[in-house]
């Protein structure tokens, strides 16, 4: 990795939608965000265990179930995030997803590009907004 790409926060989408992965992936490395795709919880676990990801957007349903127990993970490491989902918000949702930002899909990239922005501290809008 680069210094120039070291600098540039990394963001892991969790989504089993190929094609809705790419897509994303395309949009947010065309803004300089460094992007790692995985299309499950488990491949997602190994990517959190190797300490890279610096803002995450989840599917809440993924081919290995609910994301509700990743949540809590990323919850855990700090580690900002939102849920990108066809599935509506619901009234009951799990603790782990309290509060949690929710876009249903589809939704406009400039939405998700200002939903990541918004989610954390850091000022990420200097290199996302560079496209």
């Amino acid at each position: 990795m680069s210094q120039e790409t070291a600098d540039q926060p990394c963001c892991l989408i969790i989504e089993d939608q190929a094609l809705i992965a790419m897509s994303i992936e395309t949009y947010l490395a065309d803004t300089g965000m460094v992007v790692q795709t995985v299309g499950s919880m488990a491949e997602a676990r190994t990517w959190l265990d190797a300490g890279m990801a610096d803002i995450a957007i989840l599917d809440y349903i993924l081919k290995d179930g609910p994301a509700t127990e990743l949540a809590g993970e990323l919850n855990r490491r700090e580690i900002p995030f939102l849920i990108y989902s066809g599935y509506p918000r619901r009234h009951d949702m799990p603790c782990e997803l309290r509060g949690v930002p929710w876009l249903e899909k589809p939704t406009r990239r400039e939405d998700l590009l200002k939903a990541l922005v918004a989610l954390t501290a850091k000022d990420l809008s200097a290199p996302l907004l560079r496209s």
